[in-house]
């Protein structure tokens, strides 16, 4: 099986590519840094940009799963969301590629937000705003679009190790509670959902 990951140089996206090569998959990792992502005969590295639709293409071509995972310690306003939204919509459609796009975002985008505890909402409201405003975006630009897509919302995020004991959440409730998770349990359900899909055009939110 062949999986691109967009924004494979750090967090998520570089925990999803070692765990993917260590499950015999071939992975292309597309990031703006891939000097320090360790060399393996199944990875292709791509040193670009998720919003270049060259270097998108080139990611994602002959790809059965698309993970993107793209984060940034941009705090102010940004469109990078909403950006690599729009190229990956246009370049699939270029393509016809139809494989499954699973797209992290963040618990407290959208309608979650409204399922956030006090706690997350002041830390989002106080440090994160505009990330998730253009993050929403993101996910209305998916929904809209002709792609099999899955948007994923995984709680406050971590560098716990691994645990595979953590909870996948499809729709929203009155009192979930959605808290912390690893990036590397993160990752784990990524691959997973990659190899055999779920919830598709669903929204799922993960935590321990």
């Amino acid at each position: 099986m062949n999986i691109a990951i967009i924004g494979a140089g750090a967090g998520i996206g570089l925990e999803s590519v070692n765990q993917a090569l260590a499950k015999g998959l071939k992975v292309k990792a597309l990031s703006t840094k891939t000097d320090h992502i360790p060399d393996h005969p199944n990875l292709i590295k791509i040193n670009g940009s998720a919003t270049s639709p060259v270097d998108l293409k080139k990611a994602i071509k002959d790809s059965n799963a698309v993970l993107i995972t793209v984060g940034t310690k941009n705090k102010k306003a940004t469109t990078l969301f909403s950006d690599i939204a729009k190229t990956i919509i246009d370049v699939t459609a270029e393509l016809n590629f139809s494989s499954p796009v699973l797209v992290i975002t963040g618990f407290g985008t959208g309608e979650s937000k409204n399922y956030l505890s006090f706690f997350m909402r002041t830390i989002i409201s106080l440090f994160l705003k505009d990330q998730y405003i253009n993050k929403t975006e993101m996910e209305e630009l998916i929904k809209k679009s002709h792609l099999k897509w899955e948007i994923i919302r995984p709680g406050m995020l971590t560098n716990g190790s691994a645990t595979s004991t953590y909870r996948v959440l499809s729709g929203l409730q009155k009192g979930m509670r959605v808290g912390k998770i690893s990036r590397s349990d993160v990752a784990n359900y990524l691959v997973n959902e990659a190899e055999n899909q779920r919830f598709i055009h669903q929204y799922v939110a993960l935590t321990n």
